[in-house]
């Protein structure tokens, strides 16, 4: 049976649905919009799933547009956007999440599976608080930032790494780590000892596996980040990637996802096998404890 859906799958199924049914009509967003009291980018992120209508009038003149006329279909639509709360858990943490981010979150919880890639820092679902306390702390003079902002950011980021635990069906979670991220000092050898034992206590979850793509692999590596979700039966792939902005860019377009599904695989053909992590990880301590 697949799993039922939360907040952010639900309004992603619905903003899915009526991206099918403007395209179908071909007509652009903006000329979608055209007499109704939202924007073209409100528009945009209610097909991304990141909003729903708060205008029931809105919606109907929408599917109007989209030559909709099945009352029960109509009604079925409806229903389904007054269904979808406008809060949850993660409105507490709006405030320090990039654009994009919220909803990404947000499909993290309804992930059944994530393959990822992290070059430069440890991946965030595998942080330690310390590593992501250091890592924040680091940049707040940079991003001019608060204390405020960096003890929520560590909340929140604590909160996500719940779904590698959560009983029943936690997160079927690969990691990619390239070796260069772990050798990046965040804080102290004390931040670092503690982050490399947390990584090979995490690897010897059934639900995770942890590779590192060592600096002198001459294989491909992939120049940037990215996570790859698995969101069931009920909702396509998503691609997430990093932008130099501080944004999240995502994309469930079939072919992106292909790509990157085989930028992933190649990169797990030159990583080191899952079994060699935890004597990675103990060997980066040796390194550190005997200087």
């Amino acid at each position: 049976m697949a799993a039922k859906l939360g907040t952010t799958g639900r309004r992603l199924e619905l903003g899915l649905q009526l991206r099918g049914l403007r395209e179908k009509t071909g007509l652009t967003r903006k000329q979608a919009i055209v007499g109704l009291k939202i924007s073209e980018a409100t528009l945009a992120r209610i097909e991304a799933g990141s909003l729903s209508f708060r205008n029931v009038g809105d919606l109907r003149k929408l599917l109007e547009k989209y030559e909709v006329t099945d009352e029960e279909t109509i009604d079925a639509i409806i229903e389904r956007n007054r269904e979808v709360p406008a809060q949850d858990w993660l409105t507490q943490y709006r405030g320090v999440m990039p654009p994009g981010m919220p909803n990404f979150v947000g499909l993290e919880t309804e992930a059944r599976q994530i393959r990822a890639f992290e070059p430069s820092v440890v991946h965030g679902l595998l942080q330690t608080e310390g590593y992501a306390r250091t890592l924040f702390e680091m940049a707040r003079a940079v991003e001019d930032t608060t204390m405020d902002f960096v003890n929520r950011s560590v909340d929140l980021r604590m909160e996500r790494k719940d779904v590698l635990t959560r009983d029943p069906d936690p997160l079927n979670l690969r990691v990619i780590l390239g070796e260069a991220a772990l050798r990046y000092a965040v804080g102290g050898p004390d931040v670092m000892l503690g982050q490399y034992a947390e990584i090979a206590r995490l690897s010897a979850l059934p639900n995770l596996t942890i590779q590192v793509l060592p600096t002198a692999s001459r294989g491909y590596r992939s120049r940037s980040d990215f996570s790859i979700l698995d969101l069931g039966e009920k909702l396509p792939r998503i691609i997430q990637v990093d932008t130099a902005w501080g944004a999240v860019s995502t994309s469930d377009k079939r072919h992106e996802v292909d790509r990157f599904n085989r930028r992933f695989d190649a990169m797990t053909a030159s990583a080191l096998p899952p079994e060699d992590t935890p004597e990675f990880m103990h060997r980066l301590e040796r390194e550190l404890t005997d200087h």
